[in-house]
């Protein structure tokens, strides 16, 4: 008799083969690639034994062998070739030229290309894409020599502010290296899932991640094994590079210097930014107050040299760590609880080491920070722990992951007002839906605009994409029912479907986004629809009396064109004095004196409409006797 190997569901069709999946860190400084190995999360080394990988490309002329070098290699190219060597490409994902922070400061020359920003080498204009792209192919080379296997998958983490267009971009860096993209999950829930699944830890966490480049807060809910983002929030243009060039700048400042660090040529800017970032990590080592360490470098060919002590650096970069606590406290409003609610904070990003950031979190929350795991391989091991559930390799395990969107998305209806679907920080993957219907009679075809955004007028809010319901049959005005459907996958991509519920037409887009909102963009849309939100109340209150009038106009005027005759001289006059004031009420800009308008024609035309109700109900029952009905 034959046997059949059949496996669990969830599980390879050979059981006692495990698929390899891999959880990468793709980072603005550094990157790492973790798997689990004897169900032990684990950073994977290089030949050279170092888990860390740069996150720079180097470009060389064409012809010159490879053209590329990547990570170490590259890394010490930086300061002889800083035109030509690429780092902090994260910040440049899904980015125009014009929302690029601090462009002049770095030592390459970024240019506008189709779609993002590109960088200008020798051997051509490199996309951020591509140049991420060299990054994760050599830490899957890293894991598949590992292993001595192919990959099955890998799971990316992204800062959790990346909007659409930036983890759009980070999805199609992966597949350029030849990556099966098992889920894209925030920096800061893989940090919890590292740190909860260690500890059994439950209750209300927060999440502070500064890293080279950019900088994530989350507060997280931990019940057992799910893990809910209750809120988030950051800012992409602030990370450890940003404390380096607060450095340098001070110590030109001390100095006597008129300069900026931005003001240098690329190779000076380049060897500045270097002994800055020495320094800093030289007092990161040393928790002493009292240490010094001395900065040294040239300057337009002259010497300089500074000694820097903790509180030189903590006076320096005050500005920089205030900006992080700003953000910390609008996210702990967002999720409506207080400091006193949170359990424990968890520090993530290398940045994290400096005693100035420790310090401010541990003054912030009145409690020290958790530090017990390496804050440079803590994203990379908690992603590397849901690959391998998603891969089929834990089919027992009960981890739950809740993510949530940061802005809210919806779609623009007549007015150019916008109906919000899915509020901001909803929990994802979501499905979530609502009806609409037509505002003309016989309108046969519907057109669909998405936003993204806070505010109540189109207007304010980013457009996300447009399409069209056709096909809807001929109707009277709100007789139609159509049902739009905003559905957000794991990695927070967005698709919008719209069906006529009667005739079941339906079109559907999935919104491939252009890349380029920045969360300074971001931040700025949460800021104003706080300031302005009584100024929006007030505008779409006018918006909804003006489409309202706009309505009961035409309904009024298509009911006597068909109907007037019904009515005696008098009530036809009286109707038409109604109807000419209030079409003059559609020019106030007071919504009370509109509405009172529309209300006094409704109550105006109401024995008009019993009129036409009675004749109706008269021509339905012409020629019947009772028996029939």
């Amino acid at each position: 008799m034959a046997l059949l190997q059949i496996s669990e569901p969830g599980q390879a069709p050979d059981p006692h083969q495990r698929r390899i999946a891999v959880g990468i860190d793709l980072g603005t400084t550094h990157s790492l690639v973790a798997a689990l190995r004897h169900s032990v999360a684990e950073c994977l080394p290089d030949e050279q034994g170092r888990v860390i990988l740069p996150s720079v490309v180097r470009y060389l002329p064409q012809g010159s062998g490879s053209g590329r070098q990547i990570g170490w290699d590259a890394l010490a190219a930086q300061v002889s070739d800083p035109a030509n060597t690429i780092s902090s490409a994260k910040r440049l994902m899904g980015r125009q030229l014009a929302d690029v922070a601090k462009v002049g400061q770095l030592p390459y020359t970024v240019v506008e290309a189709p779609g993002m920003v590109a960088v200008r080498t020798v051997a051509g204009n490199k996309s951020p894409v591509e140049v991420s792209a060299e990054i994760l192919a050599t830490l899957r080379f890293r894991a598949e020599d590992s292993f001595d296997d192919e990959l099955y998958g890998a799971v990316i983490t992204v800062p959790a502010y990346f909007d659409d267009a930036q983890r759009q971009a980070t999805k199609d860096a992966a597949q350029m290296a030849g990556l099966n993209v098992l889920r894209l999950i925030n920096e800061p829930t893989a940090a919890a899932i590292a740190y909860g699944l260690d500890q059994g830890a439950e209750g209300v966490y927060a999440v502070y991640d500064l890293g080279g480049g950019t900088f994530d807060v989350s507060i997280l809910r931990l019940t057992r094994g799910v893990f809910e983002v209750m809120a988030t929030g950051g800012d992409s243009a602030l990370g450890g590079d940003d404390y380096d060039h607060a450095l340098a700048d001070w110590v030109l400042q001390q100095a006597g210097a008129s300069l900026h660090v931005a003001d240098l040529p690329a190779g000076e800017r380049a060897h500045l930014q270097a002994e800055a970032r020495r320094v800093k990590e030289a007092l990161s080592a040393h928790a002493d107050d009292g240490q010094a360490v001395t900065f040294a470098t040239t300057v337009h060919g002259q010497a300089l040299q500074q000694a820097v002590t903790h509180a030189d650096f903590a006076t320096a970069t005050a500005a920089l760590t205030q900006r992080t606590m700003g953000a910390v406290k609008r996210v702990l409003r967002d999720a409506q609880i207080d400091t006193g609610d949170v359990k424990g904070v968890v520090l993530v990003g290398g940045s994290t080491r400096m005693p100035v950031v420790r310090q401010a979190v541990a003054a912030h929350f009145g409690q020290p920070p958790l530090t017990n795991l390496n804050p440079d391989e803590v994203v990379a091991l908690g992603a590397a722990i849901q690959a391998n559930q998603l891969a089929g390799n834990n089919p027992d395990g009960d981890l739950l992951l809740l993510d949530v969107i940061p802005l809210s998305l919806g779609i623009e209806t007549m007015g150019g007002l916008v109906e919000r679907i899915v509020p901001r920080n909803t929990t994802i993957p979501a499905a979530l839906a609502q009806d609409f219907t037509t505002f003309k009679d016989g309108q046969t075809a519907l057109a669909l605009h998405v936003v993204q955004g806070e505010r109540d007028l189109v207007a304010d809010c980013r457009s996300l994409a447009r399409f069209e319901l056709r096909g809807i049959p001929p109707m009277v005005a709100g007789a139609a029912r159509i049902r739009v459907t905003f559905t957000i996958d794991a990695d927070g991509l967005l698709t919008v479907s719209a069906k006529e519920q009667l005739s079941g037409v339906e079109a559907q887009i999935d919104v491939k986004p252009s890349y380029g909102l920045s969360d300074e963009q971001i931040a700025a849309m949460l800021q104003d629809s706080f300031a302005t939100a009584q100024q929006d109340m007030q505008a779409r209150a006018l918006v909804e009396a003006r489409v309202e009038v706009e309505r009961m106009l035409d309904a009024t005027r298509s009911a006597l064109a068909a109907d007037g005759a019904l009515l005696d001289a008098p009530a036809r006059a009286a109707i038409d004095t109604l109807l000419a004031q209030t079409e003059a009420a559609r020019s106030l800009t007071d919504a009370t004196a509109i509405e009172a308008a529309v209300e006094a024609l409704a109550k105006g035309t109401e024995a008009f409409a019993a009129l036409r109700m009675n004749r109706s109900i008269a021509q339905a029952l012409a020629g019947q006797n009772v028996d029939n009905l």
